[in-house]
């Protein structure tokens, strides 16, 4: 039986990329995105790699919307086996910058989202005694960045959900672990918010633009990084923690000691017997 995979923000970049590669190992691959008006990109990669996707309209931050589509896909394929939650948004500004409208947005997209559509294919990844859960979240995550302090601490917020409830997901044959990446080439920094005026920040702010738009000019191909995701939701050897390239593993280790994560894990695992 094929197992069917759920990927969320597949319009572009690694969520594209990672939707065709799985359909290339032989997934039956429903791939989401906001608007499916902006689906050509997602349709002309998986006819060039001779793959067939299911393509459909998802808002993350939409639950109902959520619930209804994966209410479909259960329905239509039987089962979904695999989540990637893979939509997310960027945010540059300091404390000082940031009206509460877009921390909530940030905590919106890249948090309440994933947890939401965790929530929702758990139970039937439960009854079914397997499944995985890949949330895609950013060295970020694990390391504190000037001017990303509603981002971070986003990605920070659902690092730590899904560590704490993996340790108990698989007690019921569920994996749930997170991927971070570091820079990757793609047109997410396009769509990052900004403030228009950074006041005294300004020469700060400067700087650290300069500094990330060095980092992208050398970042990791959406490709690359799709191909690692993939390696990770089709592993035998799973891991709670992946990053998508030696450079983002190296990144994460000046936080993190326990880079993959299973350090924790054999510690909490005890605690629940």
């Amino acid at each position: 039986m094929t197992d069917v995979a759920l990927i969320t923000g597949t319009s572009s970049g690694m969520g594209l990329f990672t939707a065709v590669e799985l359909a290339k190992r032989g997934l039956q691959v429903v791939a989401t995105l906001r608007d499916t008006g902006r689906s050509d990109r997602l349709r002309a990669a998986a006819a060039a790699a001779g793959v067939d996707l299911d393509i459909r309209a998802l808002d993350v931050v939409d639950h109902a919307a959520a619930a209804q589509l994966v209410d479909a896909v259960t329905r239509d394929h039987g089962s979904i086996d695999l989540l990637i939650n893979n939509a997310g948004q960027g945010n540059v500004g300091t404390a000082e910058l940031l009206p509460m409208s877009q921390i909530r947005s940030q905590l919106e997209v890249n948090y309440l989202a994933p947890v939401n559509l965790t929530k929702l294919v758990l139970p039937g990844m439960r009854e079914r005694g397997r499944g995985r859960i890949l949330t895609v979240t950013s060295v970020g995550g694990a390391v504190g960045q000037p001017f990303a302090d509603a981002y971070c601490g986003a990605k920070f917020a659902v690092e730590g959900f899904m560590q704490s409830l993996a340790v108990v997901a698989e007690r019921f044959g569920v994996q749930v672990g997170v991927i971070e990446p570091a820079a990757v080439a793609s047109e997410f920094v396009a769509n990052v918010e900004r403030p228009s005026d950074a006041g005294p920040y300004t020469p700060l702010l400067a700087a650290y633009i300069a500094r990330s738009t060095g980092a992208f000019a050398n970042a990791q191909s959406a490709e690359s990084a799709a191909v690692a995701i993939a390696d990770a939701a089709t592993a035998q050897d799973f891991r709670f923690r992946t990053q998508t390239s030696p450079g983002a593993t190296a990144f994460v280790s000046t936080s993190l000691a326990d880079a993959d994560g299973e350090r924790v894990l054999g510690f909490t695992r005890p605690w629940i017997g």
